[in-house]
């Protein structure tokens, strides 16, 4: 089964809202976490505090596929990206993995998933809000989101890393557009594409 999620891309405008979480800590946080300025339109709401910030490297996936006017076009079938820690060294410090998968909490819907390395806990998560304001998404980069989350299960043996995970921002992304070419004939469908791209991840906590 292919599943296309369409989400709402909002006009760009060049005012600046600062999050009211920049520079946020939960109380007893081991880190500071500074979020970057973002278009107001993915704004994180009042009463919501930044806990964590991960690195995501990974590919946006595609496949060529008929869409529901009858044309060919490339259809967004979920990421597969593995999150770090650290923005300097993806190599090390693995803190989760992010992929598409049905969300247990709602009939037949999958979800953005982040699944935590060290307990298991996992959350889905739907875009609330886009942005490809220039001002601040690069060149060729997947647009920035402000997602909720939808579903949230904690590991195996009780853990809960990601189980309170209120809000989510994708910012800072590079790559991941979907192809413009190799999707124009009959003998393309079915056809994968894998789009390298790398992303920032700020999860939030209500307060």
């Amino acid at each position: 089964m292919t599943i296309t999620r369409v989400l709402p891309l909002v006009a760009g405008v060049l005012l600046v809202t600062l999050s009211p979480s920049l520079a946020a800590a939960q109380p007893g946080s081991r880190k500071r976490i500074d979020v970057p300025p973002v278009p107001h339109e993915i704004a994180v709401p009042a009463g919501h505090s930044v806990y964590e910030v991960g690195y995501a490297t990974g590919t946006q996936n595609y496949i060529c596929a008929v869409t529901r006017t009858g044309a060919l076009d490339w259809t967004f079938i979920g990421p597969e990206a593995t999150v770090f820690d650290s923005e300097h060294d993806r190599r090390v410090g693995q803190t989760m993995t992010h992929y598409l998968s049905q969300n247990p909490f709602e009939i037949e819907r999958f979800r953005a998933t982040w699944r935590d390395s060290d307990d298991s806990s996992r959350i889905w998560a739907v875009a609330l809000a886009s942005s490809e304001n220039p001002a601040f998404v690069a060149p060729g980069a997947i647009p920035w989101l402000l997602l909720d989350v939808v579903g949230a299960e904690r590991g195996p043996t009780g853990g809960k890393n990601l189980w309170r995970t209120s809000l989510i921002h994708r910012l800072n992304t590079s790559g991941g557009r979907k192809p413009v070419s190799g999707c124009t004939t009959a003998d393309h469908i079915g056809a994968m594409k894998f789009v390298p791209y790398t992303a920032e991840n700020y999860f939030y906590r209500a307060d």
